[in-house]
This record gives C-alpha cells, sequence and structure tokens, in this order.
C-alpha cells in the first residue's frame, strides 16, 4: 500500500513531493483513475488535474463521478496504477462511497498494494474518521455522524492548516480528546505513507496530546509500526 496525502497539490511548493509520487507511480505504469467528491458537471476540476499528471508523464482516466456510476467504469478504476481522490466536501465524499457501494471495495484495493493519493478531503478520508473536517464547516468534531473513513493510517489529517490562525488552537483541545495523533499540513506539504515507511515533505505538525511538533520521521515510522502490529 502507498498512500499520498496532500493539503493542496496543484501548486509549486508542492514539487518535491509531485516528483516522489510520479516516480513511484510510473513504477507501475501510466493510468490513475479519478473519483470526484461531488458534482463537476463540465469537468473543469478533472481537467486540471489531468493537465498537471500529464506533465509528469502519467494518464487521469477513467473520471468517476458517483453519482452516477456505470459497473463497467468501475472495472476500469480499479484495474488503474493509481487512483486520485479529489478535494471537496469530506462528508458527502464519504456518503457518495457508500451510496455507490465503492467504499469498502476502495479500501480492500489500497489495502491490496495499491497506490492511493489524496487532496484534502480525499486525504482526510484515508484516516480512521473525518471528524476534523467539522473545523472547516464552523462545527466540533463530536458533530460528525457516521465519520468513520477508511481507516488506512493510525492517525487523523487535517490540511490547510495555514488558512485560519483558529485551526491550530482547535485542534491542540480536540487532540486532548483523542487517543492518536493529528497531522496537520500546510499547503504544500504532505506524507507519502509506504507499507514500511514514511516520507515526509515540508514541515507538517504532529498535534497530540495537547502538544504540537513539527513531525519527526522516527516518530511517524514508529507509530506505523505500532499500527500494524495491532493488526496481526
Amino acid at each position: 500500500m502507498i498512500l499520498a496525502l496532500y493539503s493542496d497539490q496543484v501548486i509549486a511548493e508542492n514539487a518535491p513531493m509531485d516528483r516522489r509520487l510520479a516516480e513511484i507511480a510510473r513504477q507501475r505504469g501510466e493510468h490513475i483513475g479519478y473519483i470526484s467528491s461531488g458534482p463537476d458537471p463540465d469537468r473543469s476540476f478533472f481537467r486540471e488535474k489531468a493537465a498537471y499528471y500529464a506533465e509528469h508523464g502519467l494518464t487521469l482516466d477513467p473520471f468517476i463521478d458517483l453519482d452516477a456510476v456505470v459497473p463497467e467504469d468501475l472495472e476500469r478504476l480499479f484495474s488503474c496504477n493509481a487512483i486520485h481522490l479529489s478535494g471537496g466536501h469530506t462528508g458527502h465524499f464519504l456518503q457518495r462511497l457508500h451510496n455507490a457501494n465503492v467504499f469498502e471495495r476502495l479500501r480492500s484495493w489500497a489495502l491490496d498494494d495499491g497506490i492511493l493519493i489524496g487532496t484534502s478531503a480525499g486525504a482526510i478520508l484515508m484516516t480512521p474518521t473525518i471528524a476534523v473536517d467539522a473545523f472547516f464547516l464552523g462545527q466540533q468534531p463530536s458533530d460528525i455522524i457516521d465519520g468513520e473513513a477508511l481507516d488506512l493510517v493510525p492517525f487523523e489529517y487535517f490540511p490547510h492548516l495555514n488558512e485560519d490562525e483558529s485551526f491550530l488552537p482547535k485542534l491542540l483541545r480536540y487532540s486532548e480528546m483523542i487517543s492518536h495523533p493529528v497531522v496537520a499540513c500546510r499547503d504544500g506539504e504532505g506524507l507519502i505513507v509506504h507499507s514500511d515507511g514514511v516520507e515526509i515533505f515540508g514541515k507538517p505538525l504532529m498535534i497530540f496530546q495537547g502538544s504540537a511538533d513539527v513531525i519527526s520521521l522516527e516518530r511517524l515510522d514508529a507509530l506505523m509500526v505500532a499500527a500494524r502490529r495491532l493488526e496481526m
């Protein structure tokens, strides 16, 4: 399993992570499937991502609209070398995955050595819960109902930390109520998680039990190892 968790993607600050992800993806092949978080009737968001991936020698296809799933397209999707989960409204994205009966198949595909790429909402979905999305909606994590996500990593993920100075104190308070860390990224930062390690881009924060520190590779690797042991 390989997971790429972006805060934002098509910005210059992400160039080192972009290059590394493209290198990894091309080792498998050039086709990346795209799951849209919500309606994209003129496919403007899809076209932007397709152009981005084309710059790295990768082809974005097929486009999956979860509100109008075509079985043949799903077969093409899960035959791709990687799958991209778009940004958008995290809660609606999660609900659409369930409504289209794609959620469990996507999780199994990722665990079976898939490459899953997520930006913003797409990255949040890789974690145990989408509870932190509440802060983007002016709510509290406890307000999020049925927020269980793909649970592929042993931490929650918070993108766009730089967008609002109130986010960090809110995350610090929230971290005192949960038993696992929150990894918080500013735009231009991110993680690539492998089955045997983690690559860190920028200076994401690890927020845990009321404190925040620049994340260390050793600490995050140890967290991933501990989680794998619990699964055995």
